[in-house]
């Protein structure tokens, strides 16, 4: 039988925007048909290195990169609000842990591919590809029919963590122009209706600027928006200082409550298993993928300490987000604020290509070929809608994407990576001594499941207080 290589390749159009795209998007899922995965004997080598086909292959340093832009994105301009939740210091030591915590979730998500990737002789695979394949070759016969259900339950975590992160970006522009426009210090909760208004002003510009379907023009301001992100860590600190009272005042900790609120949007804003698996099947040696891994992480993780430090030290308790409304009102940082107001705007469409590209995928099945031009642009508008109708019900930055990590990262970040390696690993090379790798499995699952709950609830609760 042979294995339908749609199910990993990408068009040559597909791969462009890969290239381009801040976020490698997840690859749209094939042609449902009875093609199988194939499972090869271990006595057959394969080379999946030499088998691949990338015409732009990157090298160690510009894939840390790629992994840095991939991790990097609005959670950070909202972090400092999550250590207000938590508390300075012990907020401080649980985004190492989850750092640690979230890199190693990573590895084995990865590690599992590369593992698929000589047992079915596939140069490279999607985040869907792998949680369809553990299951369809796993050891366990009765739970290979829901395999398709597994592969379906990633590509929708995938799409509702991009959707909604397409739902904070509206809501910090809004808030920005709110504070511009207003000529305040800062957005208080009292001014939550007016917010809503700004909101629904954004519903015309974003309708039309997301009716834009070739990314080429859009991609450069990606780099733009990178400068901008380092700009705004380098500007909270200078900012945050200035302020700050003495260390000893702000508070440690804070209550159960905060802590998983905190979790959430920590999570949130680190979280880069969705692009770990694109930016490791576009390398030129994916084996130094951990050192990739770990550069990549280690940046990511100082800057959100940064940010979320000196944020809630500095600009205290009445701390909003994003970031940028706590800086004062002088010529340098309202300039800063627009500009990111702008880059986020114009980034907004690339963070929404990559879910609307695969939910397309299976909406343009039901329509005449001859008039997708027409209903790919309703649906496009019918999505914006409801994004805009969520971001002015629930205008909350810091609850809405302690929701989505809560919600959505929990799954596709920790449990569903450690299901996999259970699947991938059960039978060769086994569980190990005393079952040990069963039992850090589970223990992975466990924690996932516990941030699933807890998460979803504290930050559910937070939501619907404010509306």
């Amino acid at each position: 039988m042979e294995m339908n290589t749609n199910r990993v390749n990408q068009t040559p159009t597909q791969q462009d925007v890969h290239d381009l795209s801040p976020k490698p998007p997840p690859q749209p899922p094939p042609e449902e048909n009875n093609t199988k995965f194939v499972l090869h004997s271990d006595k057959d080598p394969y080379d999946y290195i030499s088998q691949r086909c990338t015409a732009k292959p990157t090298n160690t340093l510009e894939s840390t990169g790629h992994l840095i832009k991939g991790c990097l994105g609005g959670g950070i301009l909202g972090i400092h609000e999550a250590y207000m939740k938590c508390g300075l210091w012990s907020s401080l030591f649980i985004t190492i842990v989850f750092g640690f915590y979230i890199t190693y979730c990573v590895h084995i998500l990865v590690k599992s591919a590369q593992t698929l990737y000589k047992r079915l002789h596939l140069p490279e695979m999607s985040y869907p590809d792998v949680a369809e394949a553990s299951l369809e070759v796993g050891p366990f016969p009765r739970l290979r029919k829901y395999s398709k259900f597994f592969r379906y339950a990633v590509d929708a975590i995938i799409c509702i963590d991009l959707f909604g992160a397409c739902c904070v970006y509206q809501i910090i522009i809004a808030k920005t122009i709110q504070q511009l426009v207003e000529s305040k210090d800062d957005v208080a909760w009292e001014d939550i209706d007016r917010l809503r208004l700004y909101v629904l002003a954004l519903l015309l510009p974003i309708l039309l600027l997301c009716m834009i379907t070739t990314l080429k023009y859009l991609a450069p301001f990606t780099l733009l928006a990178d400068v901008f992100i380092i700009a705004c860590v380098i500007a909270t600190v200078v900012y945050s200082l200035r302020v700050a009272p003495k260390i000893s005042e702000v508070p440690a900790w804070k209550d159960a409550l905060g802590f998983f609120e905190f979790c959430g949007i920590v999570v949130f804003s680190m979280e880069g298993i969705g692009v770990s698996l694109p930016i490791e099947n576009n390398m030129k040696d994916p084996k130094q993928f951990p050192k990739v891994l770990c550069a990549g992480m280690s940046v990511v993780v100082s800057f959100l300490i940064i940010v979320g430090f000196f944020g809630y030290w500095g600009f205290g308790e009445n701390s909003i987000s994003p970031v940028t409304l706590n800086f004062p009102s002088a010529i340098f940082p309202t300039i800063l604020k627009c500009l990111m107001a702008i880059m986020i705007f114009i980034t907004f469409a690339l963070n929404f290509w990559a879910p609307f590209n695969l939910v397309w995928f299976y909406l343009s099945k039901k329509h005449d070929p001859k008039r997708h031009w027409l209903w790919e642009r309703v649906y496009r508008a019918v999505f914006i809608v409801a994004i805009t109708s969520i971001a002015i019900a629930f205008p909350n930055i810091g609850n809405l994407m302690g929701l989505l990590g809560a919600f959505c990262l929990s799954n596709m970040g920790f449990i569903f990576p450690a299901l996999i390696e259970l699947l991938v690993i059960w039978e060769v090379p086994g569980l190990g001594r005393y079952k040990w790798r069963l039992w850090k499995n589970v223990f992975v699952i466990i924690v996932g499941i516990l941030l699933f709950v807890a998460g979803t609830y504290s930050n559910l609760k937070g939501l619907i207080s404010n509306i």
